[in-house]
């Protein structure tokens, strides 16, 4: 999750254990040494849950059967929030971990809680199949939310913020400050804010203005005449966001010391100055929320235009949420309410700052954050770099073996690298890449380009609509198209979600085509944070089913008729579907059965339902998912034989791995969607297969075993909907599965 602040060289080695040992035996043995522990606390039966749930003649389960959606999302931020209150992080990246917090709260409201808003204003119904009403669905929310950041200002003000102070690290408030540093703030206010700052009075010529999604406000109480003569009591004073939130104060005032002032202070302070010859009485920040989900038709003619009109539209979007300060007076955030048209529950108080994901906290103190690591490059790769033809060394390494990289332990130079290769290659003929987030700074890009320039043929799916990433990949799409290179926006209606990349090679007067299939986003600063798996193959048939994708993508025509990937919205539901039905039937024969999925998030109704039969038919199901889980484990007759456990720490949790036993002959798959109706039926997704048995060994031990094994960052869901986090047993090793890649990957002996 947090931040990993690595500035070395990304040429690091790694403790590469290249014993080819069969995947079969070290599987059976390390559940039977590892983890058997865990599996038998987790799925005893003094741990399963009574609930009242059906299933009616046409197979269906009844709506007791699942948790509601959001719900659950909003169960996965207060994991993080638990982050914030663990001593095992260093102080600054508890810090960090409660501004992810503000910042998921933020997007929470903005799309989901906005959506259940606009579901209620449709009729208080249920559509879903938790059974819920928006009006319940919402009451829940707020008694939840209420409680989550009133503990989110505790942990600030009451652990975080002093132990910072121990370390010389302050927010100092007014009456903290003294006489030089108040004169040095009025200074500053004069000099850098006033200018910037617009106040508005409300009256009949002025009414209250339209104030921009999540924006810094003051609300100022007057007293006496303006110059005009009129009596007015009421002033707005929005804050520019040019100006920063957090101004460090001189050295020469503190020091040296790390001691900031918050600019709401500032303009706390010298509010008067903006109103001479009046009486300020009051003075309150606050801070409004907006529906910030954009609404985008099916038929529009230009996708970029339509979208460049719904970004601004974004900043001005209903109404969800206010907040303000805890000794803001009653009558003034009752004004607001009715002035925004808001009720009580939509009301927050908080105990601080009105908007913390702002809150300076990137300071260079190592030891204070998550030791640094170096990346590591694969073997493969840095050996064919080592020799002669390093121009081209990628493409050797990739035609002897798959290459399988692991980030953020792996390096995601390598992706970059095969890219500018490709670019000043004169044998590479065509380069065809899917982009979902990016920036036109991005090295990704930068590549693409110059190969344009260089006369390949270059091709960008650009998925436009990647939430709040809207503007930039307008950017890069007009970035990459006067570089002469061809840009497509996928599918109208399906979000290009899938991460593919294409390079077409002439080599011996023929055509070998290079892929890289990846898990998460060609994005370098994401792969420092987030888990996610990537594959660089020369497979034929991969390579081949990824040229038919991208047929579809920038073409017409049928569904490609693929060898070996399985693709959404076409495939890969239904064979995810029939690999579940095949585990029932070897259940049902009486042979071993299992099943192990990470994803980011389970909701899709039919695949949970699958489940739950599989379940009942005797399989052992064992899922590892970061957020969302609408299905219930550990129900008595329902789903005695699932488990659910989400881990938490340092790096967010991206990987998709689907593994199926099928009978020995076991199926394990990478890919980039969840288990979500939206990423199956409404998205461009891809899932590869892993093949080799050296890489599936890894992926398997690695990204599956290894989170099955973590007893300490990771929490375990029951048939209630209630997460606990886990704990070692009395004589159990500690076991954190991100601490562990760390070690064995990136030779890191104390990473936290």
């Amino acid at each position: 999750m947090a931040e990993v602040y690595d500035k070395q060289n990304n040429d690091g080695d790694s403790n590469d254990n290249n014993d080819m040992i069969d995947i079969k035996d070290t599987a059976d043995s390390a559940r039977n040494t590892e983890i058997k522990s865990n599996n038998k606390r987790e799925s005893s039966t003094e741990h399963l849950t009574q609930v009242a749930w059906q299933r009616s003649e046409d197979g269906s389960y009844s709506s007791s059967s699942y948790i509601n959606r959001d719900l659950s999302l909003l169960q996965f931020h207060l994991r993080v929030l638990a982050q914030a209150a663990s001593p095992r992080h260093p102080l600054l990246e508890r810090l960090f971990f409660l501004i992810i917090f503000s910042s998921n709260i933020d997007e929470f409201f903005e799309i989901r809680v906005a959506g259940i808003m606009q579901k209620l204003n449709m009729g208080d119904v249920s559509t879903s199949a938790h059974g819920m009403r928006p009006s319940e669905v919402l009451n829940e929310i707020s008694t939840i939310t209420h409680a989550a950041i009133a503990e989110q200002y505790r942990i600030l003000n009451e652990d975080v913020l002093p132990a910072l102070a121990l370390e010389d690290i302050r927010y100092l408030k007014r009456d903290e400050l003294n006489a030089e540093q108040s004169a040095w703030m009025k200074r500053y206010f004069t000099e850098q804010v006033s200018p910037v700052l617009t106040p508005i009075s409300i009256d009949p010529a002025h009414p209250f203005p339209r104030l921009v999604n999540k924006s810094l406000n003051f609300i100022a109480t007057l007293e006496g005449k303006d110059a005009f003569g009129r009596d007015i009591n009421l002033a707005i004073v929005p804050a520019p966001r040019s100006l920063p939130r957090v101004i460090r104060l001189p050295d020469e005032l503190t020091g040296g010391k790390e001691h900031h002032v918050m600019l709401s202070a500032i303009i706390h302070e010298h509010i008067g100055e903006l109103f001479p010859g009046m009486n300020v009485t009051g003075c309150h920040q606050f801070r409004l929320t907006r529906n910030a989900d954009l609404d985008l038709a099916d038929d529009v003619e230009d996708i970029a235009k339509a979208l460049e009109g719904e970004l601004e539209n974004r900043r001005f979007g209903d109404k969800v949420r206010l907040e303000v300060t805890a000794d803001c007076p009653t009558p003034i955030s009752d004004y607001l309410l009715n002035e925004f048209e808001l009720h009580d529950n939509q009301l927050y108080r908080v105990n601080g700052p009105v908007n913390l994901t702002r809150l300076l906290f990137d300071f260079n103190i190592p030891a204070l954050r998550y030791q640094p690591f170096t990346h590591v490059i694969p073997k493969e790769f840095r050996r064919e770099m080592d020799k002669l033809d390093k121009a081209t060394s990628m493409f050797a390494a990739m035609r002897k073996n798959d290459v399988l990289v692991h980030h953020p332990f792996h390096a995601f130079s390598p992706i970059i690298n095969l890219l500018w290769q490709a670019a000043s290659d004169p044998k590479v003929l065509a380069i065809k890449q899917t982009l979902y987030r990016s920036g036109t700074n991005s090295e990704i890009v930068k590549a693409l380009a110059a190969a344009a320039r260089n006369g390949k043929e270059v091709t960008a799916v650009i998925e436009l609509r990647a939430r709040f990433d809207e503007a930039s990949n307008i950017a890069v799409a007009n970035y990459l198209q006067e570089a002469g290179a061809v840009v497509v926006y996928g599918i109208v209606g399906y979000k290009t979600h899938a991460k593919l990349m294409l390079i077409v090679r002439r080599e011996d007067d023929r055509i070998r085509r290079y892929v890289h299939l990846g898990t998460g986003n060609y994005h370098a600063a994401n792969a420092k944070v987030y888990t996610d798996y990537g594959l660089f193959s020369a497979d034929p048939d991969i390579s081949e089913d990824v040229h038919n994708i991208f047929q579809e993508l920038t073409g017409m025509g049928k569904p490609a008729n693929l060898k070996k990937l399985l693709h959404a919205p076409f495939t890969l539901h239904d064979k995810l579907m029939s690999f579940i039905d095949d585990e029932i039937a070897h259940a049902k024969a009486g042979k071993r059965a299992h099943i192990i999925i990470k994803v980011n998030a389970l909701t899709e109704r039919r695949l949970i339902d699958k489940l739950y039969d599989a379940s009942q038919a005797g399989v052992e199901i064992e899922l590892i998912l970061r957020s969302m889980c609408c299905l219930r484990p550990q129900v008595t007759g329902l789903s005695e034989n699932i488990t659910v456990r989400s881990v938490i720490g340092r790096f967010l949790e991206h990987t998709r791995i689907y593994y199926f036993y099928n009978d020995g002959d076991e199926r394990l798959y990478c890919g980039s969607a969840d288990w979500m109706d939206r990423n199956l039926f409404h998205r461009v997704e891809v899932a590869f297969p892993i093949v080799d048995k050296k890489l599936f060994k890894h992926i398997y031990q690695d990204g599956l075993l290894n989170y099955l094994k973590d007893n300490t960052q990771a929490w375990t869901l029951d048939g209630n909907g209630v997460w606990q986090q886990l704990q070692p047993a009395a004589g159990e090793t500690p076991h954190i599965a991100q601490e562990h890649l760390l070690k064995t990957i990136n030779n890191v002996q104390d990473p936290i």
